[in-house]
């Protein structure tokens, strides 16, 4: 099989793409046909070493996946030939990554795709979704008419939040830039703001009749003196990005607020946290209210250009989808 791999870690320069020794699933595992996979922020931290992880050399790269069953082993019941599955925490802890045309997935960490969703559609949202899922659930603990703010709304992982948050009855106030104001409304941000006001945190804090119950900023920026100054009484702050950053706290006006931050990253979710987050996920992509803003597609062998991309900040939202069975993949194999 063909795969795109590092041999030790560096620059995406030293992604190759090629032959590779086609894994074999133990008891537990599910061997599974790749269709699609993607490229994250976090996958870039990973093959550079800025986020330390046990890692198999050759290793290849990429988190996220959908596919096709080939074969289960004994201990992986509930999966047949031919499923439609997803994952989303590949390439971590031991585990080879997702930029292969063949993947071993443990049985607890892999979804069955609901019938008519699009694979690229799913790759896509997959480690949004889940970050944001987490965010808001697992470690915002958010509740029906709680207010949440979500900075950098019209992201990736913020438009995730937004749906999620409004789906499970929260009012949501977002920032985002002047062009994708009516994009966040479209997901049912109740106010958006211009994250260039000169004063967000008192606007938001107006805006949000107070205060907000959760303040989640996906820039990573932690502006934790604004932060604070949202928040209502014994409210939460969410770190999920940023992870170079070293901000200050502001620790007279965030314990006279009773106020709590809490820190994640989705690489050290227990399968039980991503299991329930696939339930929301599957339920969201089928009802088309999850789903990317943009993407494009490539072909598998582009995996190191994915990179590069990823790295100079050329997105812009948009998510690329690299396929393992296109024109372009036949033509130069």
């Amino acid at each position: 099989m063909r795969a795109a791999y590092v041999e030790e870690l560096g620059p995406p320069e030293r992604i190759r793409f090629g032959e590779f020794p086609t894994p074999e699933p133990g008891p537990t595992d599910v061997l599974v046909d790749v269709i699609a996979t993607t490229v994250n922020p976090v996958d870039t931290f990973v093959r550079k070493g800025v986020f330390p992880t046990p890692l198999p050399f050759p290793f290849v790269v990429g988190r996220d996946m959908v596919g096709r069953v080939v074969r289960a082993g004994p201990g992986a019941p509930g999966f047949g030939v031919d499923d439609l599955v997803w994952s989303n925490s590949l390439g971590h802890e031991g585990r080879q990554g997702a930029a292969a045309e063949r993947v071993v997935v443990p049985a607890d960490r892999l979804y069955r795709l609901p019938q008519g969703v699009d694979p690229a559609d799913a790759v896509a949202v997959a480690h949004p979704a889940g970050t944001a899922h987490l965010a808001l659930f697992t470690h915002g603990k958010v509740r029906p008419g709680e207010t949440v703010f979500v900075g950098g709304a019209a992201g990736n992982v913020g438009s995730a939040l937004v749906t999620m948050a409004v789906d499970a009855g929260a009012r949501v106030v977002a920032s985002c830039g002047p062009r994708d104001a009516e994009y966040c409304r479209a997901l049912g941000a109740a106010e958006v703001v211009d994250y260039h006001e000169p004063d967000l945190a008192a606007t938001v804090a107006d805006r949000a009749g107070g205060g907000v119950d959760l303040h989640i900023d996906t820039f990573g920026d932690h502006d934790l003196d604004a932060a604070v100054e949202m928040l209502a009484p014994r409210g939460r702050i969410v770190l999920l990005a940023g992870v170079r950053s070293r901000p200050q706290l502001p620790a007279g006006p965030f314990f006279m607020k009773d106020a709590s931050v809490l820190g994640f990253v989705i690489s050290h979710a227990s399968t039980d946290e991503l299991a329930r987050a696939a339930v929301s996920i599957n339920r969201l992509l089928t009802e088309k209210r999850l789903r990317p803003r943009a993407t494009q597609t490539l072909p598998l062998s582009a995996t190191r250009e994915a990179h590069i991309r990823m790295e100079q900040g050329e997105l812009h939202g948009r998510r690329l989808v690299l396929l393992t069975n296109t024109e372009e993949e036949e033509a130069s194999s």
